[in-house]
Protein backbone atom coordinates (compact mmCIF):
# COMPACT_ATOMS: atom_id res chain seq x y z
CA UNK A 1 0.00 0.00 0.00
CA UNK A 2 1.45 3.28 -1.23
CA UNK A 3 -0.38 5.15 1.60
CA UNK A 4 -2.21 4.41 4.92
CA UNK A 5 -5.58 5.24 4.87
CA UNK A 6 -7.09 6.82 7.90
CA UNK A 7 -9.02 4.30 9.01
CA UNK A 8 -5.57 2.08 9.09
CA UNK A 9 -3.55 4.44 10.25
CA UNK A 10 -5.53 5.06 13.47
CA UNK A 11 -6.00 1.30 14.30
CA UNK A 12 -2.04 1.30 13.44
CA UNK A 13 -1.30 4.31 15.77
CA UNK A 14 -3.69 2.29 18.71
CA UNK A 15 -1.97 -0.79 18.77
CA UNK A 16 1.28 0.49 18.78
CA UNK A 17 1.79 1.10 22.44
CA UNK A 18 4.62 3.08 23.50
CA UNK A 19 6.70 2.52 26.67
CA UNK A 20 7.76 5.18 28.79
CA UNK A 21 11.12 4.97 29.79
CA UNK A 22 12.62 7.42 32.65
CA UNK A 23 15.85 8.42 32.56
CA UNK A 24 17.97 7.31 35.28
CA UNK A 25 21.88 6.80 36.16
CA UNK A 26 22.44 3.88 33.65
CA UNK A 27 23.99 1.43 36.04
CA UNK A 28 21.08 2.19 38.54
CA UNK A 29 18.19 1.72 35.99
CA UNK A 30 15.68 -0.97 36.45
CA UNK A 31 15.91 -3.68 34.03
CA UNK A 32 13.23 -4.10 31.05
CA UNK A 33 10.01 -5.73 32.38
CA UNK A 34 9.58 -9.27 30.60
CA UNK A 35 6.92 -11.83 30.66
CA UNK A 36 7.57 -14.58 33.72
CA UNK A 37 9.32 -12.07 35.51
CA UNK A 38 7.27 -13.05 38.71
CA UNK A 39 6.54 -16.78 37.98
CA UNK A 40 7.41 -18.81 40.63
CA UNK A 41 8.61 -22.92 40.88
CA UNK A 42 9.29 -25.50 42.88
CA UNK A 43 12.20 -26.22 44.89
CA UNK A 44 13.09 -30.04 45.32
CA UNK A 45 13.99 -28.85 48.88
CA UNK A 46 10.68 -27.88 49.50
CA UNK A 47 9.13 -24.28 49.12
CA UNK A 48 9.22 -22.11 46.16
CA UNK A 49 11.25 -19.36 44.54
CA UNK A 50 10.67 -16.77 42.06
CA UNK A 51 12.11 -18.08 38.88
CA UNK A 52 15.41 -17.12 37.77
CA UNK A 53 15.81 -16.95 34.28
CA UNK A 54 19.59 -17.27 33.38
CA UNK A 55 19.24 -18.64 29.74
CA UNK A 56 19.11 -15.79 28.07
CA UNK A 57 21.45 -17.01 25.20
CA UNK A 58 19.02 -19.84 24.12
CA UNK A 59 15.76 -17.32 24.33
CA UNK A 60 14.94 -14.53 26.03
CA UNK A 61 11.90 -13.96 27.76
CA UNK A 62 9.46 -11.70 25.53
CA UNK A 63 9.24 -7.96 26.89
CA UNK A 64 6.07 -7.03 28.46
CA UNK A 65 5.53 -3.92 25.85
CA UNK A 66 6.30 -6.84 22.78
CA UNK A 67 3.55 -9.20 24.11
CA UNK A 68 0.89 -6.01 24.82
CA UNK A 69 1.54 -4.63 21.27
CA UNK A 70 0.71 -8.04 19.83
CA UNK A 71 -2.50 -8.44 22.43
CA UNK A 72 -3.53 -5.45 21.25
CA UNK A 73 -3.06 -5.96 17.32
CA UNK A 74 -4.85 -9.70 17.84
CA UNK A 75 -8.78 -8.77 17.28
CA UNK A 76 -7.38 -6.81 14.10
CA UNK A 77 -5.65 -9.96 12.45
CA UNK A 78 -5.92 -10.54 8.87
CA UNK A 79 -4.86 -12.44 5.81
CA UNK A 80 -1.50 -9.87 4.81
CA UNK A 81 -1.18 -8.58 0.73
CA UNK A 82 -4.41 -9.29 -1.78
CA UNK A 83 -7.16 -9.04 0.58
CA UNK A 84 -9.86 -6.07 0.01
CA UNK A 85 -11.22 -6.72 3.72
CA UNK A 86 -9.96 -3.78 6.40
CA UNK A 87 -8.23 -6.16 8.65
CA UNK A 88 -6.40 -7.45 5.72
CA UNK A 89 -5.19 -3.79 4.79
CA UNK A 90 -4.26 -3.00 7.97
CA UNK A 91 -2.43 -6.41 8.74
CA UNK A 92 -0.71 -5.80 5.29
CA UNK A 93 0.33 -2.05 6.46
CA UNK A 94 1.44 -3.35 9.70
CA UNK A 95 3.32 -6.06 8.39
CA UNK A 96 4.97 -3.81 5.87
CA UNK A 97 5.85 -1.27 7.89
CA UNK A 98 7.46 -3.53 10.62
CA UNK A 99 10.05 -3.95 7.22
CA UNK A 100 10.61 -0.70 7.75
CA UNK A 101 10.74 -0.74 11.31
CA UNK A 102 13.40 -3.25 11.32
CA UNK A 103 14.94 -1.48 8.77
CA UNK A 104 15.69 1.80 10.78
CA UNK A 105 16.97 -0.63 13.75
CA UNK A 106 19.29 -2.13 11.91
CA UNK A 107 20.05 0.99 9.94
CA UNK A 108 20.21 -0.43 6.69
CA UNK A 109 21.16 1.19 3.64
CA UNK A 110 18.76 2.50 1.07
CA UNK A 111 18.80 -0.13 -1.20
CA UNK A 112 18.89 -3.19 1.15
CA UNK A 113 16.18 -5.51 1.48
CA UNK A 114 14.58 -7.09 4.89
CA UNK A 115 13.73 -11.03 4.58
CA UNK A 116 11.76 -12.04 7.04
CA UNK A 117 12.23 -15.56 8.24
CA UNK A 118 11.68 -18.18 10.57
CA UNK A 119 15.29 -18.17 12.64
CA UNK A 120 18.79 -17.06 12.40
CA UNK A 121 18.87 -20.37 11.09
CA UNK A 122 16.45 -20.24 8.57
CA UNK A 123 18.15 -16.76 7.49
CA UNK A 124 21.49 -18.26 6.84
CA UNK A 125 20.01 -21.02 5.02
CA UNK A 126 18.25 -18.56 2.79
CA UNK A 127 21.50 -16.75 2.20
CA UNK A 128 23.50 -20.56 1.63
CA UNK A 129 20.94 -21.11 -0.87
CA UNK A 130 21.01 -18.23 -3.26
CA UNK A 131 25.04 -18.12 -3.29
CA UNK A 132 26.83 -18.37 -6.64
CA UNK A 133 27.68 -21.36 -7.19
CA UNK A 134 31.19 -21.01 -7.41
CA UNK A 135 31.31 -18.87 -4.10
CA UNK A 136 33.94 -19.47 -1.93
CA UNK A 137 32.75 -19.35 2.05
CA UNK A 138 35.38 -18.66 4.50
CA UNK A 139 34.14 -19.41 8.62
CA UNK A 140 36.01 -20.20 11.60
CA UNK A 141 35.66 -22.96 13.95
CA UNK A 142 34.16 -20.83 16.86
CA UNK A 143 30.58 -20.45 14.91
CA UNK A 144 27.44 -21.43 16.08
CA UNK A 145 26.18 -24.14 14.10
CA UNK A 146 23.69 -21.90 12.32
CA UNK A 147 26.50 -20.34 10.61
CA UNK A 148 28.89 -23.09 10.90
CA UNK A 149 27.07 -25.74 8.75
CA UNK A 150 24.61 -24.43 5.99
CA UNK A 151 27.26 -24.02 3.57
CA UNK A 152 27.46 -27.22 2.88
CA UNK A 153 30.97 -29.19 2.40
CA UNK A 154 31.69 -32.96 0.57
CA UNK A 155 30.35 -35.03 3.16
CA UNK A 156 26.57 -33.64 2.39
CA UNK A 157 26.56 -33.17 -1.52
CA UNK A 158 22.48 -32.99 -0.99
CA UNK A 159 22.01 -29.27 0.88
CA UNK A 160 21.59 -26.29 -0.31
CA UNK A 161 24.28 -24.58 -0.89
CA UNK A 162 26.84 -27.47 -1.17
CA UNK A 163 28.37 -26.22 -4.43
CA UNK A 164 29.98 -23.58 -2.79
CA UNK A 165 33.48 -24.53 -1.39
CA UNK A 166 33.48 -24.23 2.46
CA UNK A 167 36.89 -22.91 4.05
CA UNK A 168 36.71 -23.63 8.15
CA UNK A 169 39.32 -21.28 9.62
CA UNK A 170 40.91 -22.33 13.23
CA UNK A 171 39.99 -20.86 16.19
CA UNK A 172 41.65 -17.32 17.06
CA UNK A 173 43.15 -16.42 20.46
CA UNK A 174 43.00 -12.60 19.61
CA UNK A 175 40.65 -10.41 18.00
CA UNK A 176 44.06 -9.30 15.94
CA UNK A 177 44.46 -12.79 15.24
CA UNK A 178 41.20 -13.94 13.86
CA UNK A 179 41.49 -10.92 11.26
CA UNK A 180 45.58 -11.77 10.18
CA UNK A 181 43.56 -15.60 9.49
CA UNK A 182 41.03 -14.62 7.38
CA UNK A 183 43.57 -12.06 5.56
CA UNK A 184 45.30 -15.01 5.21
CA UNK A 185 42.75 -17.23 3.56
CA UNK A 186 41.61 -14.47 1.68
CA UNK A 187 44.96 -13.90 -0.10
CA UNK A 188 44.91 -17.81 -1.35
CA UNK A 189 41.84 -17.82 -2.99
CA UNK A 190 40.49 -17.15 -6.62
CA UNK A 191 40.76 -13.49 -6.77
CA UNK A 192 38.27 -13.37 -9.92
CA UNK A 193 35.53 -15.57 -8.12
CA UNK A 194 32.56 -15.26 -5.59
CA UNK A 195 33.78 -15.06 -1.74
CA UNK A 196 31.59 -14.99 1.18
CA UNK A 197 32.96 -14.74 5.19
CA UNK A 198 30.50 -15.75 7.58
CA UNK A 199 31.27 -14.57 11.13
CA UNK A 200 29.27 -14.06 14.58
CA UNK A 201 29.13 -10.54 16.54
CA UNK A 202 28.76 -12.12 19.92
CA UNK A 203 29.82 -15.88 20.96
CA UNK A 204 26.88 -17.38 22.01
CA UNK A 205 30.05 -19.68 24.39
CA UNK A 206 31.85 -16.34 25.93
CA UNK A 207 29.86 -13.99 25.35
CA UNK A 208 33.27 -12.37 23.96
CA UNK A 209 32.57 -9.57 21.00
CA UNK A 210 33.97 -10.27 17.60
CA UNK A 211 36.05 -7.72 15.82
CA UNK A 212 33.57 -7.25 12.69
CA UNK A 213 34.30 -4.17 11.36
CA UNK A 214 37.55 -5.26 10.45
CA UNK A 215 36.78 -8.24 9.74
CA UNK A 216 34.30 -6.44 7.34
CA UNK A 217 37.50 -4.21 5.87
CA UNK A 218 39.25 -7.15 5.38
CA UNK A 219 37.01 -8.80 3.60
CA UNK A 220 36.09 -6.11 1.16
CA UNK A 221 39.87 -5.42 0.35
CA UNK A 222 39.90 -9.05 -1.18
CA UNK A 223 36.31 -8.74 -2.84
CA UNK A 224 34.62 -10.94 -0.68
CA UNK A 225 31.13 -10.63 0.98
CA UNK A 226 30.28 -10.73 5.02
CA UNK A 227 27.23 -11.56 6.87
CA UNK A 228 26.98 -10.87 10.30
CA UNK A 229 25.06 -13.59 12.68
CA UNK A 230 23.71 -10.66 15.18
CA UNK A 231 21.51 -13.51 16.87
CA UNK A 232 23.50 -12.37 20.09
CA UNK A 233 24.69 -8.96 19.68
CA UNK A 234 21.60 -7.36 18.46
CA UNK A 235 19.64 -7.67 21.71
CA UNK A 236 22.67 -6.42 23.60
CA UNK A 237 24.52 -3.32 21.28
CA UNK A 238 23.14 -1.56 18.76
CA UNK A 239 24.05 -3.13 15.06
CA UNK A 240 24.60 -0.45 12.13
CA UNK A 241 24.99 -2.51 8.84
CA UNK A 242 26.59 1.04 7.20
CA UNK A 243 28.82 1.23 10.63
CA UNK A 244 30.11 -2.28 10.32
CA UNK A 245 29.98 -2.35 6.87
CA UNK A 246 28.77 -5.83 6.83
CA UNK A 247 26.65 -7.04 3.24
CA UNK A 248 24.00 -9.19 5.36
CA UNK A 249 23.25 -9.28 9.15
CA UNK A 250 20.87 -12.30 10.87
CA UNK A 251 19.27 -12.67 13.81
CA UNK A 252 16.20 -14.33 15.39
CA UNK A 253 13.30 -12.81 17.17
CA UNK A 254 13.34 -15.22 20.04
CA UNK A 255 16.55 -13.68 21.61
CA UNK A 256 15.73 -10.12 20.90
CA UNK A 257 12.61 -10.26 23.45
CA UNK A 258 10.10 -11.39 21.08
CA UNK A 259 7.74 -14.62 20.73
CA UNK A 260 9.16 -17.68 18.57
CA UNK A 261 9.06 -18.42 15.16
CA UNK A 262 10.49 -14.92 13.28
CA UNK A 263 13.81 -13.72 12.08
CA UNK A 264 15.29 -11.56 9.59
CA UNK A 265 17.74 -11.85 7.10
CA UNK A 266 18.80 -7.76 6.15
CA UNK A 267 21.40 -6.61 3.52
CA UNK A 268 22.38 -6.35 -0.34
CA UNK A 269 19.57 -7.39 -2.52
CA UNK A 270 22.10 -8.58 -5.72
CA UNK A 271 22.08 -12.07 -4.97
CA UNK A 272 18.44 -12.59 -3.58
CA UNK A 273 16.80 -11.61 -6.57
CA UNK A 274 19.24 -13.53 -9.06
CA UNK A 275 18.39 -16.88 -7.26
CA UNK A 276 15.66 -18.95 -7.34
CA UNK A 277 13.24 -18.53 -4.29
CA UNK A 278 13.97 -20.22 -1.39
CA UNK A 279 10.60 -21.65 -1.40
CA UNK A 280 8.21 -21.88 -4.24
CA UNK A 281 4.49 -20.48 -3.85
CA UNK A 282 2.26 -18.07 -3.50
CA UNK A 283 3.52 -14.46 -2.73
CA UNK A 284 6.42 -15.33 -4.14
CA UNK A 285 5.20 -15.55 -7.38
CA UNK A 286 4.34 -12.00 -9.37
CA UNK A 287 2.69 -14.42 -12.41
CA UNK A 288 2.06 -17.65 -13.33
CA UNK A 289 0.88 -18.82 -16.99
CA UNK A 290 0.41 -22.02 -18.86
CA UNK A 291 2.57 -22.70 -21.67
CA UNK A 292 1.10 -24.36 -24.89
CA UNK A 293 3.69 -27.57 -24.58
CA UNK A 294 1.74 -27.90 -20.88
CA UNK A 295 4.35 -26.27 -18.38
CA UNK A 296 4.22 -23.67 -16.57
CA UNK A 297 5.94 -20.45 -17.11
CA UNK A 298 6.83 -18.37 -13.82
CA UNK A 299 7.48 -14.45 -13.03
CA UNK A 300 9.14 -14.19 -9.35
CA UNK A 301 8.87 -11.31 -7.21
CA UNK A 302 12.36 -8.90 -7.21
CA UNK A 303 11.92 -7.53 -3.99
CA UNK A 304 11.63 -9.50 -0.39
CA UNK A 305 8.54 -11.38 -1.38
CA UNK A 306 10.59 -13.10 -3.65
CA UNK A 307 11.94 -15.15 -0.50
CA UNK A 308 8.98 -15.45 1.44
CA UNK A 309 6.71 -17.68 0.12
CA UNK A 310 3.35 -18.64 1.97
CA UNK A 311 1.21 -16.67 4.57
CA UNK A 312 3.35 -14.69 6.33
CA UNK A 313 3.94 -14.80 10.36
CA UNK A 314 2.20 -11.43 11.01
CA UNK A 315 2.51 -11.35 14.45
CA UNK A 316 6.10 -12.85 14.67
CA UNK A 317 7.24 -10.26 12.30
CA UNK A 318 4.96 -7.19 14.55
CA UNK A 319 6.56 -8.96 17.58
CA UNK A 320 10.27 -8.32 16.55
CA UNK A 321 9.03 -4.68 15.05
CA UNK A 322 7.66 -4.12 18.67
CA UNK A 323 11.10 -5.33 20.48
CA UNK A 324 13.22 -3.20 17.96
CA UNK A 325 11.25 -0.14 19.06
CA UNK A 326 11.28 -0.75 22.64
CA UNK A 327 14.86 -1.11 22.97
CA UNK A 328 15.63 1.82 21.05
CA UNK A 329 13.04 3.82 22.86
CA UNK A 330 14.84 2.22 26.39
CA UNK A 331 18.65 3.18 25.04
CA UNK A 332 21.24 1.00 24.43
CA UNK A 333 23.40 3.14 26.51
CA UNK A 334 21.67 2.64 29.28
CA UNK A 335 21.35 -1.24 28.34
CA UNK A 336 24.45 -1.52 27.74
CA UNK A 337 25.56 0.03 30.86
CA UNK A 338 23.16 -1.78 33.39
CA UNK A 339 24.77 -5.20 31.60
CA UNK A 340 28.24 -4.48 31.87
CA UNK A 341 27.47 -4.28 36.05
CA UNK A 342 25.32 -7.61 35.80
CA UNK A 343 28.66 -8.86 34.04
CA UNK A 344 30.76 -7.71 36.32
CA UNK A 345 28.76 -9.52 39.52
CA UNK A 346 28.99 -12.73 37.89
CA UNK A 347 32.62 -12.83 36.55
CA UNK A 348 33.75 -11.10 39.96
CA UNK A 349 31.84 -13.69 42.11
CA UNK A 350 33.05 -16.75 39.73
CA UNK A 351 36.75 -15.65 40.74
CA UNK A 352 36.21 -15.88 44.43
CA UNK A 353 35.52 -19.87 43.48
CA UNK A 354 39.07 -21.15 42.64
CA UNK A 355 37.15 -24.36 41.31
CA UNK A 356 35.52 -22.60 38.67
CA UNK A 357 37.27 -22.08 35.34
CA UNK A 358 35.27 -19.40 33.09
CA UNK A 359 35.87 -20.33 29.11
CA UNK A 360 37.41 -17.52 26.93
CA UNK A 361 39.09 -17.09 23.59
CA UNK A 362 40.55 -13.57 24.13
CA UNK A 363 40.79 -13.37 27.40
CA UNK A 364 39.50 -11.93 30.48
CA UNK A 365 39.78 -8.02 29.48
CA UNK A 366 37.62 -8.61 26.28
CA UNK A 367 34.89 -7.07 26.06
CA UNK A 368 31.71 -9.11 26.22
CA UNK A 369 27.99 -9.28 26.46
CA UNK A 370 25.99 -11.17 28.92
CA UNK A 371 26.68 -14.94 28.02
CA UNK A 372 29.11 -16.34 30.08
CA UNK A 373 30.66 -20.31 30.33
CA UNK A 374 32.40 -22.17 32.75
CA UNK A 375 33.39 -25.84 34.18
CA UNK A 376 33.56 -26.79 37.81
CA UNK A 377 36.60 -28.83 38.98
CA UNK A 378 34.54 -32.05 40.75
CA UNK A 379 31.49 -31.73 38.64
CA UNK A 380 30.16 -32.86 35.92
CA UNK A 381 28.55 -29.61 34.41
CA UNK A 382 24.87 -31.39 33.78
CA UNK A 383 24.80 -32.16 37.57
CA UNK A 384 25.55 -28.81 38.56
CA UNK A 385 23.13 -27.27 36.20
CA UNK A 386 20.41 -29.46 37.61
CA UNK A 387 21.45 -28.78 40.97
CA UNK A 388 21.17 -25.03 40.42
CA UNK A 389 17.79 -25.37 39.07
CA UNK A 390 15.95 -28.23 41.57
CA UNK A 391 17.46 -26.75 44.75
CA UNK A 392 18.08 -22.62 43.91
CA UNK A 393 15.09 -22.05 41.05
CA UNK A 394 17.92 -21.01 38.32
CA UNK A 395 17.41 -21.78 34.90
CA UNK A 396 20.76 -22.13 33.47
CA UNK A 397 22.35 -24.35 30.19
CA UNK A 398 24.49 -27.28 29.83
CA UNK A 399 26.27 -28.68 27.29
CA UNK A 400 28.25 -27.66 23.88
CA UNK A 401 25.92 -24.74 23.39
CA UNK A 402 25.10 -25.93 19.30
CA UNK A 403 28.96 -25.15 18.97
CA UNK A 404 30.56 -27.97 19.50
CA UNK A 405 33.76 -27.44 17.67
CA UNK A 406 34.42 -24.08 20.18
CA UNK A 407 33.30 -25.59 22.87
CA UNK A 408 35.78 -28.99 22.36
CA UNK A 409 38.43 -26.52 22.01
CA UNK A 410 38.42 -24.30 24.77
CA UNK A 411 37.79 -27.85 26.75
CA UNK A 412 41.03 -29.14 25.24
CA UNK A 413 39.26 -32.18 23.88
CA UNK A 414 39.55 -33.93 20.97
CA UNK A 415 37.18 -32.52 18.09
CA UNK A 416 36.22 -36.20 17.69
CA UNK A 417 35.21 -37.02 20.74
CA UNK A 418 31.73 -38.23 21.23
CA UNK A 419 29.30 -36.13 23.16
CA UNK A 420 25.69 -34.22 22.64
CA UNK A 421 24.88 -31.14 23.92
CA UNK A 422 23.17 -31.22 27.30
CA UNK A 423 24.10 -34.88 27.53
CA UNK A 424 26.72 -35.73 31.01
CA UNK A 425 29.82 -37.44 29.78
CA UNK A 426 29.23 -39.48 33.08
CA UNK A 427 26.78 -40.79 35.59
CA UNK A 428 26.11 -38.00 37.62
CA UNK A 429 26.29 -38.71 41.93
CA UNK A 430 27.61 -37.34 44.79
CA UNK A 431 29.86 -34.46 44.20
CA UNK A 432 33.32 -35.06 44.09
CA UNK A 433 36.00 -35.05 46.62
CA UNK A 434 37.14 -31.07 46.67
CA UNK A 435 40.04 -30.76 44.61
CA UNK A 436 39.76 -34.12 42.96
CA UNK A 437 38.22 -33.27 39.30
CA UNK A 438 36.62 -36.02 37.37
CA UNK A 439 39.04 -38.80 35.58
CA UNK A 440 39.16 -36.36 32.31
CA UNK A 441 39.76 -33.55 34.39
CA UNK A 442 38.74 -29.77 33.25
CA UNK A 443 39.97 -29.55 29.78
CA UNK A 444 38.89 -33.19 28.67
CA UNK A 445 35.32 -32.28 29.91
CA UNK A 446 33.21 -32.85 27.13
CA UNK A 447 30.38 -30.20 28.15
CA UNK A 448 30.43 -26.91 30.10
CA UNK A 449 27.67 -24.62 31.90
CA UNK A 450 26.51 -20.98 30.50
CA UNK A 451 24.71 -18.21 32.30
CA UNK A 452 23.59 -15.71 30.60
CA UNK A 453 21.16 -12.61 31.11
CA UNK A 454 20.21 -9.44 29.33
CA UNK A 455 17.92 -6.49 29.32
CA UNK A 456 15.33 -8.19 31.70
CA UNK A 457 17.29 -9.42 34.69
CA UNK A 458 16.92 -8.36 37.94
CA UNK A 459 20.18 -7.81 40.26
CA UNK A 460 18.59 -10.60 42.34
CA UNK A 461 19.13 -13.18 40.10
CA UNK A 462 22.73 -12.50 39.01
CA UNK A 463 23.59 -12.69 43.03
CA UNK A 464 21.14 -15.64 43.71
CA UNK A 465 23.35 -16.93 41.02
CA UNK A 466 26.69 -16.48 42.42
CA UNK A 467 25.70 -17.51 45.99
CA UNK A 468 24.18 -20.81 44.65
CA UNK A 469 27.52 -21.32 43.10
CA UNK A 470 29.57 -20.79 46.05
CA UNK A 471 27.27 -22.53 47.88
CA UNK A 472 27.17 -25.85 45.76
CA UNK A 473 30.87 -25.66 45.60
CA UNK A 474 31.91 -25.38 49.27
CA UNK A 475 28.77 -28.06 50.45
CA UNK A 476 27.64 -30.02 47.58
CA UNK A 477 24.11 -30.62 46.41
CA UNK A 478 21.77 -31.20 48.64
CA UNK A 479 19.53 -33.80 46.53
CA UNK A 480 20.94 -36.99 45.23
CA UNK A 481 20.48 -37.12 40.95
CA UNK A 482 20.19 -39.65 38.16
CA UNK A 483 20.34 -39.71 34.39
CA UNK A 484 17.28 -39.40 33.19
CA UNK A 485 16.99 -39.76 28.86
CA UNK A 486 20.37 -38.13 28.85
CA UNK A 487 19.71 -35.39 30.91
CA UNK A 488 20.80 -34.97 35.03
CA UNK A 489 17.47 -34.82 36.60
CA UNK A 490 16.68 -34.83 40.70
CA UNK A 491 16.03 -38.76 41.97
CA UNK A 492 12.79 -38.65 43.52
CA UNK A 493 12.24 -42.61 44.36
Amino acid sequence: MSARPDAVATATAAVETVAAVESADPCCAAPLPVLGRDVTVPLVTGGEVTYAALDYAASAPALQRVWDDVAAYAPYYGSVHRGAGYLSQLSTDLFESSRVTVAEFLDCRADDQVVFTRSTTDSLNLLAAVVPADCEVFVFETEHHASLLPWGSPDAPGRRGSDARVTYLNAPRTPQQAVETLERALADRDPYGPALVCVTGASNVTGELWPVRELAAAAHAHGARIVLDAAQLAPHHPVSVQDLDVDWIAFSGHKLYAPFGSGVLAGRADWLQDSEPYLAGGGASRKVARRADGGVDVEWHTTAARHEAGSPNVIGVYSIASACKALTEAGFEGLVARERHLIATVREGLAEVPEVKVLSLFGDDAPRVGVISFVVDGWNSSHFAAALSAEYGIGVRDGLFCAHPLVRTLLGSDPQDPGECGAPEAAPGERSEVGVPPAEGWGRSLNAIRVSFGAGTPDEHVERFVGAVKALVRDGAQWKYRTEDGRCVPDRG
